[in-house]
């Protein structure tokens, strides 16, 4: 009798169509129109970011030759992040954030067409790229907030999380994307067109912002005026463990692990002996490995408690150390690929607690508080990475990561079962 328990097909069917519901949940936020142009346009603008960020490293190494130089960059282009990140995430929660994106992704794309003339012409200089790093950051603090608060407005709660984890695989996916072709166009025509690629990749994100039907937005009550909000943005975070944990883990990690772009031009060089190419190809794989992790964190229910966030480090530290002392090239490549699916786990874990933990007329300066912890510590990070590679050897770049996170996770693993039993004793 056919789809009777003794049918052979029955089983296969039945597995079908778990896989089948399976992959209708991971792209459930893609059926949203407005949230389907900003996944668009963000994944084409997103490759182009990396393009540069490739570019700005050895363009930071050809005019140095230095590592701790090639930390420093990539430290004052976040600078503004420790200044001025959580003003950019009040501005995100007082002003329309699709206006605020018209201006912030034009103003980026005139800053990549003058990385491209300047060092075209031949008058680029280490201090001029640090210039115009850092007028990249002050964008970026009003840029960022405005982004991550945006996809609240452009989905239901219910596919809040699953749009947050697929807006993660979209930048992974970029980055695929970007190093690839950013390595090979640095290898064979030179750097400058890495950032004329990317001026020309903003184009995508203005094209999608006007496309979207503005009666389908479901925009946050904003911000009115008052005294004090930033420093209530930090208070409201910190007295709000949800907030907390999570952007403790993020600030660690963001200062120790999270130096890719810095550690990974150096462990192509240094210990493997490559190049631009070589660097393309290993951000190419961890990116590979992340997409494989945004899909299967798609597809799943929104974390509940922080149990999940501890393991994740702990799995994404080790694979990180392994990465760093890998013997080969092609050892590295399969750990690299393993640091990837961590990293997307570890970062869209502790996002979607963020934007689902904090209130709605907060969430730009909750936002702006993950970039902080997330990107704004390469100041301290970049630097301290870089200059621990070129001591002591650049594989020191993945372990000074590697091993903290792990012992980070461990620690808060075990106090929050700790907490758990506590909880059952009383």
């Amino acid at each position: 009798m056919s789809g009777s328990i003794t049918d052979p097909e029955a089983p296969k069917v039945a597995g079908g169509g778990a896989v089948t519901r399976r992959m209708a949940a991971a792209g459930a936020s893609l059926k949203v129109r407005n949230y389907r142009l900003y996944f668009i346009g963000q994944s084409i603008s997103v490759a182009g970011s990396f393009m540069q960020t490739l570019a700005i490293s050895f363009l930071a190494l050809r005019l140095t030759g230095s590592g701790t130089a090639l930390g420093v960059a990539a430290g004052v282009r976040l600078l503004p992040f420790v200044l001025l990140g959580p003003f950019g995430g009040l501005i995100a929660d007082r002003y329309d954030k699709r206006r605020l994106l018209y201006i912030t992704q034009t103003a980026s794309a005139l800053g990549a067409v003058a990385f491209a003339a300047l060092d075209w012409s031949g008058v680029m200089t280490y201090p001029l790229l640090l210039a115009l790093s850092l007028f990249l950051g002050c964008l970026t603090v009003f840029d960022n907030p405005a982004r991550q608060s945006l996809i609240s407005e452009l989905v239901t709660r219910e596919t809040l999380a699953n749009a947050v984890v697929l807006n993660s695989v979209s930048i992974n996916v970029a980055r695929i994307l970007g190093s690839v072709i950013g390595g090979a166009l640095v290898a064979l025509v030179g750097i400058p067109w890495c950032f004329i690629l990317n001026a020309v990749s903003f184009g995508a994100v203005l094209v999608s912002l006007a496309l979207m039907h503005t009666a389908e937005l479901t925009p946050a009550a904003r911000a009115p005026r008052g005294s004090g909000q930033v420093r209530e943005g930090f208070s409201y975070a910190l007295h709000t463990p949800e907030l907390a944990i999570p952007l403790l883990m993020l600030t660690v990690t963001g200062i120790l692990a999270y130096e890719f772009p810095i550690s990974l031009p150096l462990l192509a060089v240094g210990a493997f002996h490559g190049n631009a190419a070589t660097y393309g190809v290993m951000a190419a794989v961890m990116a590979i490995g992340a997409v494989v992790g945004g899909l299967i964190a798609a597809s799943r229910a929104a974390p509940r408690h922080s149990s999940t966030l501890a393991i994740t480090a702990i799995g994404w530290g080790a694979a990180i150390t392994i990465a760093g002392l890998a013997p080969s090239l092609p050892i590295a490549l399969i750990a690299l690929a393993f640091v990837g699916y961590g990293s997307i786990t570890f970062n869209s874990t502790a996002k979607t607690t963020l934007q689902l933990a904090a209130r709605p007329e907060m969430r730009g300066r909750v936002m702006a508080l993950w970039a902080l912890a997330w990107g704004g510590s390469t100041v301290i990070g970049g630097p301290l990475v870089g200059w621990a590679a070129s001591q002591f050897g650049s594989r020191w770049g993945l372990l000074i990561g590697g091993i903290p996170t792990i012992i980070l996770g461990a620690v808060l693993l075990l106090i929050m079962r700790r907490r758990t039993r506590l909880r059952a004793a009383h």
